[in-house]
């Protein structure tokens, strides 16, 4: 049989179009399952994984709004917010009819934490009016449009000092926060996610080291913090969890101390964090750290602060299934801790709080909480003690301190006019904790 050139070369055509389709079904459908497989990842919080899959899908399907919608989400929960405005743009490039409209609400979370507040107010109003009502509730959106409005009304103040980042060695490009000050100035103690921290282990999820905690000696000869270490006098604290100091006592011969042993095999359990305490031994290293049974719940429990007498602890807790984070109180009689109570809803809110500080004289509460009227993230704030348990209304440390991002770990040191706290920065596309200072000369305590 002869078939004329036509003939053939329609034949040819006809199995490269259907070539063509085929390879069409098989990338589409291979995209369909990337991207259910990244819904998933996201759903067991491993976002990384997640953020691979959803780029194999992208490859697939070049020109689908759903690959680098999910991949601004992925970014979202790792707080890369560069990377996360970056793929809101690219969603916005598609085919912005059949997109979903949460892409406004992630198009106007990335540029508040980036600081282009105008352009994130103005996102909050197409989320208000694109999405339904139940998800702009799920989403807290109005929420988040007060708090961009409050920074940006906050900025415009003036502010009673420049805060500073501590230098290199002590900020190392990892996350690094939690500093607390010896009483001589002397001696600084962090916590760091670095990667020399003990066992060496990381979080699969973020890819983030375990937490472990660091000591630094001031070299007054040569102005800067020197001998950082993890080893040496903390030998005995620092195991294969997560360990951090949160409270030092003014001779510094007592530490409390968050531990979380419940990912690794350690002699030393923990049910999720704990709070633990440790004293120094004859030689002057830190102990074995020991748990402070009458607090410690099935839940989530950390960041000890106490008065300068050590009779009275704050601390943050999740054992109220029912709200987020609370900071509790509890008290020394004799030696054992009181059952802790949650302070007021003048503190707590429906929201998070977190890494609470006592002033030495237990006059002042200065904690982080990303619900009252603050700035983006955590916020820090201080209350004023006004007798029996009762705080005053907390003020918001204001654009001095407080920026769009998390801002936590506050200690402050009255005798020394300064401040440490740490503060979530982005780093090109990403983001990072750094520990900062400030002088408290010209801030005013609320009355």
């Amino acid at each position: 049989m002869k078939f004329s050139l036509l003939a053939l070369l329609s034949i040819f055509v006809y199995s490269v179009s259907f070539s063509q389709k085929t390879a069409n079904i098989v990338d589409k459908t291979a995209f369909l399952l990337q991207i259910e497989q990244g819904k998933t990842d996201i759903n067991d919080h491993n976002y990384l994984k997640a953020i691979l899959s959803f780029r194999v899908a992208a490859q697939k399907d070049p020109e689908n709004w759903r690959a680098p919608f999910w991949l601004a989400k992925a970014h979202e929960k790792l707080n890369n917010f560069g990377y996360m405005l970056k793929y809101a743009e690219q969603t916005l490039s598609k085919d912005t009819t059949k997109i979903d409209p949460e892409i406004f609400f992630l198009m106007a979370k990335a540029n508040h934490h980036l600081g282009n507040l105008k352009e994130a107010i103005s996102y909050y109003d197409l989320a208000l009016a694109r999405i339904n009502k139940k998800d702009v509730v799920l989403m807290e959106v109005p929420e988040q449009k007060a708090q961009a409005e409050f920074a940006l009304k906050a900025e415009s103040q003036p502010k009673f000092a420049e805060k500073v980042a501590l230098p290199k060695d002590v900020n190392s490009g990892n996350n690094d926060y939690g500093a607390i000050l010896s009483n001589d100035g002397k001696t600084l103690y962090f916590t760091s996610r670095r990667s020399n921290t003990t066992g060496r282990r990381q979080n699969p999820f973020d890819d983030l080291y375990y937490e472990d905690i660091y000591r630094a000696v001031w070299n007054s000869t040569d102005d800067f913090w020197d001998s950082i270490s993890n080893e040496g006098i903390l030998k005995r604290v620092n195991r294969n969890g997560f360990e951090s100091m949160t409270w030092l006592s003014p001779d510094e011969k007592e530490a409390y101390l968050t531990i979380n042993n419940s990912a690794v095999d350690e002699k030393i359990k923990t049910k999720s964090s704990d709070i633990f305490y440790t004293k120094k031994n004859s030689k002057g290293d830190w102990g074995n750290p020991r748990p402070v049974e009458e607090v410690n719940s099935t839940g989530f429990d950390a960041g000890a602060t106490l008065t300068a007498d050590g009779t009275t602890m704050y601390f943050v807790s999740d054992r109220n299934l029912k709200k987020g984070s609370d900071i509790y109180v509890s008290h020394l009689n004799g030696r054992t801790w009181s059952v802790p109570v949650a302070l007021s809803d003048t503190i707590n809110t429906k929201g998070n709080e977190t890494t609470p500080y006592i002033t030495p004289d237990g006059k002042y509460l200065f904690f982080s909480s990303d619900y009252l009227p603050g700035m983006g993230g955590y916020d820090i704030f201080v209350s004023k003690n006004i007798g029996n348990d009762k705080w005053s209304k907390p003020v918001n440390l204001g654009a001095t301190i407080n920026t769009v991002n998390s801002d936590t770990h506050f200690q402050y040191y009255a005798d020394k006019k300064l401040a440490l706290f740490a503060s979530r920065i982005l780093v090109n596309q990403k983001s990072d904790i750094d520990i900062f200072k400030i002088d408290m000369t010209n801030f005013k305590f609320p009355e």
